[in-house]
This record gives structure tokens, C-alpha cells and sequence, in this order.
């Protein structure tokens, strides 16, 4: 010991202090602390338990909502698929014949440029193939001034102008339009003119929305 510390514990003694229960008191801290460290361990674990656990359920929800998702998206692609066969098959209408199954606008990559997926369908009779060409135009407004472009005025550079079908079933198009500066389309309209005898042309027109693509 120190000749510092036997004058503290010296003062300490006279003060009424015994260094015996000074050594009890420190060893019940001492206890105190080991039992608080432990707890503290205890706590850190449960702690981490908790955090596991709130991890696991959250990774668990997620996982759940993301199979519900995926769920819900096969069952809307197998209603899609549905409707699209049933289409097809035994449309709601019993109207045998050329149609529209869909027409659906995205935008491009570029700021002017779209692209157009069109789904042609033979409805009911499906003994031989109907072929024939397809004619595009886009209805609007130009320096306030409604015009009309045809498909061939619209196309990227170099683009082929034709538009040609031939399907037994259905057919799926894709293609690009780039729209005049100034041009704001309002309608497109599709013609499907049959060179097949017996199977009428159709002709629909359609509100210019686009979606993402």
C-alpha cells in the first residue's frame, strides 16, 4: 500500500469508517456490478432477439407480400390470358371476323417518339388464314389547326412503310411513330384492310393516351 492511501484509510478509520466494511462494501459493488453486467448481457441479448426477430417478421412480410403480388400478377396475366383466348375463341359479341384485341401507345426514348402495339385477332372461324394490310393515322391539332397524318408520314427514317398481316389466329405489331413538333395527336385511327374473300375490313379509332412502357 501506499503511504497515500493509509492516510486516506487512516482519516476513514478515525471518521468511524472500518477498512472491513469498506472492503464489504466494495465486494457488494462489486457483486452489484457483475450482476448488473450480466443483466446488461442479458438485455443486449434480448434486445438483439427482439431485433432479430422484428427482421425475421418484416423479411417474412415482405417475402409474403411479395408472393402476393407475384400471386396476384399471374392471376391478372391468366385473366388477361383468358379474356384474350376468349376473345378469340368465343368473343362476348358472337361477332365472327376480323378485330382489335388491343391497341395500346408508350412513349419512345425519345421526347417526340412512340411506340404502338397493336393485336390483331380472327374471331370464331379459324379455317384459313385472313391477310391483308394495316393503315395508321394520327388525328390532331397543328398551329391550331386540325390535321390528319397518315402512318408513312409518322415513321423513323428508313422505316419500312408496309404493314402487312397474315395469321390464322391472331397477330402482334410493334411499332414506332415520331410525331411532328407542334403536332398534338387527339385520336389514332386503324384501319385492317382484308384481301381475304368473306372477311370484312374493320376500321376503329381510338382516344390518344399513352401508358408506360
Amino acid at each position: 500500500m501506499t503511504s497515500a492511501y493509509l492516510v486516506f484509510e487512516f482519516g476513514r478509520i478515525k471518521a468511524g469508517y472500518d477498512i472491513v466494511d469498506a472492503v464489504n462494501v466494495s465486494q457488494a459493488y462489486e457483486d452489484h456490478i457483475m450482476t448488473l453486467d450480466d443483466q446488461i448481457i442479458e438485455l443486449k441479448q434480448e434486445v438483439a432477439l427482439h431485433k432479430t426477430h422484428r427482421e425475421i417478421d418484416s423479411q417474412a412480410y415482405q417475402e409474403v407480400e411479395a408472393s402476393l403480388a407475384a400471386l396476384q400478377s399471374k392471376i391478372q396475366e391468366q385473366r388477361d390470358a383468358i379474356a384474350f383466348y376468349r376473345g378469340i375463341v368465343s368473343p362476348s359479341d358472337r361477332n365472327a371476323g376480323l378485330r382489335v384485341q388491343d391497341m395500346k401507345l408508350t412513349r419512345g426514348k425519345a421526347e417526340r417518339e412512340f411506340n404502338v402495339r397493336l393485336v390483331l385477332v380472327q374471331a370464331m372461324k379459324h379455317d384459313r388464314k385472313v391477310s391483308g394490310d394495316v393503315h395508321l393515322s394520327v388525328e390532331g391539332v397543328q398551329d391550331g389547326v386540325n390535321i390528319t397524318y397518315a402512318f408513312a408520314q409518322l415513321l423513323p427514317k428508313q422505316a419500312d412503310k408496309r404493314w402487312a398481316f397474315s395469321f390464322r389466329y391472331f397477330q402482334d405489331f410493334n411499332r414506332q411513330l415520331v410525331l411532328p413538333d407542334g403536332f398534338t395527336p387527339e385520336r389514332i385511327r386503324v384501319e385492317v384492310r382484308s384481301r381475304t374473300r368473306s372477311i370484312a375490313s374493320i376500321e376503329e379509332s381510338f382516344a390518344w393516351t399513352t401508358g408506360q412502357g
